[in-house]
């Protein structure tokens, strides 16, 4: 017999009190592990979710294991996490139904729900479980993939989240800055006390309509070669790397009309150079506190290289 037929013997022989059907156990399992490649414990684990959901099995008779988010720390598991939503953000892509911050008492990590998987959309705030989703690796940075096979479960009980704040760490970045995205250059923040959210179309997307003001930015994409960084440098960074003051900017929008054309003169300036980037790392930005062009000591670095090939 071989271990499909053999788990699924398992299963059946748990819940057949329960009507289960051996034949539909049989091709799920097939389903999970040979198309979908999942690891076996996590293919059992799904089946007695599925079981226990649709049979209406009481969920006493399985005791559900959840990893905790600061336990999670390679690619290619499968875990279940319950956590609440942090942030959502949005997707750049049509195959990514929504993307963000997931987080517990322990940690927050990224989290996508691909568009096929055809999910209900979560909402930011609220607290769910999140069973049989796959970490991934994407820039040196771990994820949580909700696929076709995951589960989101919306819980009553609001899941506590280690403060983003307390996850701050400072370092310096040297990369080029291979992107500058939307909603860069002379930008409209809302005006609500507390509130700063970037304006887009003329609303904010908590208070509508409503008073703005006038802010300089980049929110750009710095790679150093082994990962990329979301970097975000604020006006005085702007103004350090290309001398374009919030003022500039104003009269930069003015004499064209257009206030993108203050995006297209940073992208000209600074797409593709080497920066300097000392700042806090949080889960999702580096956001910068200094920012400089990133000069080599040319010198320096041949010498060292002739001392090397000496040495060799």
């Amino acid at each position: 017999m071989d271990k499909v037929e053999s788990l699924a013997n398992e299963i059946y022989e748990k819940y057949k009190d329960y009507g289960v059907d051996r034949k539909e156990i049989v091709e799920k399992l097939k389903k999970l592990l040979l198309e979908f490649k999942v690891p076996e414990s996590e293919a059992i684990r799904t089946m007695n979710n599925y079981i226990i959901r649709e049979y209406k099995v009481p969920r006493e008779e399985l005791k559900e294991q959840f990893t905790k988010i600061g336990d999670i720390k390679e690619a290619g598991k499968w875990v279940s996490v319950k956590a609440k939503v942090v942030q959502l953000w949005e997707s750049g892509s049509p195959s990514i139904a929504q993307t963000g911050l997931i987080g517990d008492e322990t940690g927050v990590i990224r989290f996508l729900i691909w568009a096929k998987a055809n999910k209900q959309p979560v909402v930011e705030g609220k607290s769910y479980i999140f069973r049989n989703v796959v970490v991934d690796d994407y820039g040196n940075v771990l994820r949580l993939n909700v696929t076709r096979i995951s589960e989101i479960e919306e819980l009553k009980e609001d899941i506590a989240v280690k403060p983003i704040e307390d996850l701050r760490e400072d370092t310096e970045v040297v990369g080029a800055l291979v992107a500058i995205q939307q909603n860069s250059g002379l930008i409209q923040r809302c005006g609500e006390e507390g509130c700063n959210r970037v304006i887009k179309s003329g609303k904010c997307p908590v208070h509508g309509k409503t008073k703005w003001y006038d802010d300089l930015r980049i929110k750009g994409v710095l790679d150093d070669g082994e990962r990329t960084y979301e970097v975000i440098i604020n006006e005085e960074g702007v103004k350090e790397l290309t001398g374009i003051d919030i003022e500039k900017a104003k009269k930069m929008a003015e004499e064209n009309y257009d206030r993108g054309a203050v995006l297209e003169e940073l992208k000209k300036l600074l797409l593709g150079k080497y920066l300097k980037v000392v700042g806090s790392l949080t889960p999702r930005y580096l956001v910068a506190k200094q920012v400089e062009f990133y000069r080599p000591d040319i010198k320096n670095e041949i010498n060292e290289l002739l001392a090397e090939l000496e040495e060799g």
